[in-house]
C-alpha cells in the first residue's frame, strides 16, 4: 500500500477545484467566440463587433487568470478582429 500524505490529498483537491474553474471560464470564452462566428455568418456587423468587445474583454481575463497563454489569447483576438474587418470592409 503507497504511502499518501496529507499535502497529496490537499493538492488533488486543489486541483479539482482549479479544474472546474478553467473548465467554466474556458466554456465562457468559447461560446463567446462562437456568438461572434455566428454573428459574422448572419454578415450582421453591429452585432459582430458588439460581440468581438465581449470576446476580447473575455479572453484577456483568461488571460489574467491563466487558464489560456498571452499569445494564444492574442491570436485568437486577431483572428476575430480580421474576420470582423473583412465583414465590415466588404460593405
Amino acid at each position: 500500500m503507497p504511502i499518501i500524505h496529507k499535502s497529496t490529498i490537499k493538492r488533488a483537491r486543489q486541483a479539482l477545484k482549479r479544474q472546474e474553474r478553467n473548465r467554466a471560464v474556458l466554456t465562457a470564452v468559447k461560446t463567446i467566440s462562437r456568438k461572434v462566428l455566428t454573428a459574422l455568418e448572419q454578415k450582421n456587423v453591429d452585432q459582430a463587433k458588439a460581440s468581438l468587445r465581449e470576446a476580447t474583454s473575455a479572453l484577456h481575463k483568461a488571460a489574467t487568470k491563466g487558464v489560456l497563454k498571452r499569445n494564444a489569447v492574442s491570436r485568437r483576438i486577431s483572428r476575430l478582429a480580421a474576420k470582423v474587418n473583412a465583414l465590415t470592409a466588404s460593405r
